[in-house]
């Protein structure tokens, strides 16, 4: 990653609105993953690559923008934040 640059956090949270008439319990948070490029307005020259076969694994060249999903399982657990 290049100097000044910052990883933003993909992940952002909201609180749906819960009906008092829900059978169900409600999930008073919901959360979503948002993709990097929305956070870059143009792609730099000289981000940081990955190797050719370990791009073809995370789907992408730039590790700028790779973006694995996670659940929240897997967030609890402390896999990434």
């Amino acid at each position: 990653m290049q100097k000044g640059m910052h990883m933003p956090s993909w992940y952002k949270t909201y609180h749906p609105y819960v009906s008092p008439m829900d059978p169900c319990p409600p999930i008073t948070t919901k959360r979503y993953s948002t993709p990097p490029n929305l956070y870059l307005g143009f792609q730099p020259p000289g981000l940081e690559q990955f190797t050719p076969s370990a791009a073809l694994k995370a789907g992408t060249l730039w590790k700028y923008f790779y973006d694995p999903y996670y659940s929240t399982r897997e967030m609890k657990k402390g896999v990434r934040e």
